[in-house]
């Protein structure tokens, strides 16, 4: 222990001794370690943003759809309020689209009717500021009723107090439907994920009976896809496949995989595990500065190998172990590597905060907050040392090696 204490006083002093050398040495580790820490840490950062937009938009959804149109494997309104009612459904709701136009004292809009019953608020998680959204009794009676967004309010009124106002909504160039507006709800302009999105289109949100009412088409009854809201603690899986189960007897398909569905629980996860390995492989591009680093600090050690032949012939002479002069070498690289390393990391660590700064001041709704794992940051410490020891090896054996007298005579 006193040996190993006075090879690092030695391996301090000589790297003290050669401060400038010694410090262009650590670049390479410094660069290579940085960059593996400022990447691993925005990426992080980056996922954990993008996974609670994602979620806050989705969270527990389940969309079915079906594969074959035919009349024969529509799903029913009495369908639909029977999955409603299954262990572990919040809610279910169907949503169908059409395309129209709308205008107001302050200009001609295009307009996206979207079709939903009462659950689609639920599952959506629709927030309002004003007013409230239909009734189940509203939406089955179908009354000429509407919801829109705050922001759309602002488009098409100038104001969000619109609530009991009435807009006109028109279908294929002819079928005019009025509506009244009886509810707004929240945009939310701060989410990342809508931020990237933006439709040009005005979003109206009527009954599925209002449409039938004027076209006289059963999009209430002619169902080919649906979304359900799953309850928190639910297996998602076992869910899906008993409602695929349902659907497949009462249609008599049992097996031919009419029905299919998709988890917005299991996109998450693909989601994230593509984010993960990319940022993984970036970090790994970054990481091989760290081996231009390593051949640096061989380098290093050779030519300090050289300028000390007469200091290790004098060692050796006095009784120096071939061991000692392989450690008292092998703690220097360790020891140029180790504090490269730490370097590095407060450098990673910096420019990842000041990155992601940067980014919140460019796109103010994708702020966040780098993410940098305790484990990440020992990886790094002991992955910095081991490049020094491997490539300190080398010169260390050839320290080592030289015969006293050959040490001697050199110099």
């Amino acid at each position: 222990m006193i040996q190993l204490g006075e090879y690092i006083k030695m391996a301090l002093k000589n790297i003290w001794a050669n401060k400038v050398r010694t410090f262009l040495t650590m670049l390479g580790i410094i660069i290579g370690i940085s960059s593996v820490i400022l990447i691993m840490a925005v990426g992080n950062g980056a996922t954990e943003l993008i996974s609670k937009e994602l979620g806050n938009l989705g969270k527990g959804q389940v969309f079915f759809y079906l594969m074959d149109y035919q009349d024969k494997y529509y799903i029913t309104a009495e369908e639909l309020e029977h999955i409603r009612q299954m262990e572990g459904v919040k809610a279910a709701a169907t949503e169908t689209f059409f395309e129209g136009t709308t205008s107001t004292k302050k200009d001609d809009f295009k307009a996206d009717i979207v079709c939903i019953n009462p659950d689609g608020f639920a599952i959506m998680d629709w927030e309002f500021v004003r007013g409230n959204a239909f009734t189940e009794k509203e939406a089955e009676d179908g009354r000429p009723v509407c919801v829109i967004s705050e922001a759309d309010a602002m488009k098409l009124f100038g104001s969000t107090n619109v609530v009991g106002m009435d807009l006109t909504i028109r279908l294929y160039d002819s079928l005019d439907i009025p509506v009244t507006i009886m509810g707004i709800t929240e945009s939310k302009e701060n989410n990342t994920v809508e931020a990237l999105y933006s439709d040009p289109y005005i979003q109206v949100v009527i009954p599925p009976e209002t449409i039938t009412r004027v076209t006289g088409l059963d999009i209430k009854n002619d169902i080919t896809d649906f979304y359900i809201l799953k309850e928190d603690d639910v297996d998602s899986e076992k869910l899906c496949r008993d409602i695929i189960d349902y659907l497949e007897t009462a249609h008599h398909c049992k097996g031919e995989e009419e029905y299919m569905y998709e988890s917005f629980d299991d996109i998450m996860k693909s989601v994230n595990s593509v984010i993960r390995l990319i940022t993984v492989f970036v970090a790994f591009v970054a990481s091989v500065s760290l081996l231009v680093g390593g051949i640096g600090v061989m380098n290093i050690m050779l030519v300090s190998v050289m300028e000390r032949t007469r200091e290790i012939g004098i060692r050796k002479a006095l009784g120096a172990k071939t061991g000692s002069i392989t450690i008292q070498f092998l703690a220097e690289s360790a020891f140029i590597t180790l504090i490269g390393g730490i370097i590095g990391i407060m450098a990673g660590i910096i420019g990842a905060w000041g990155i992601a700064g940067i980014i919140g001041l460019l796109v103010p709704n994708m702020r966040f907050v780098p993410v940098l794992k305790f484990g990440t940051i020992l990886l790094a410490s002991a992955f910095s040392s081991c490049v020094g020891i491997f490539f300190g090896i080398y010169p260390a054996r050839k320290a080592a090696k030289l015969s006293p007298m050959e040490a001697l005579r050199r110099n």
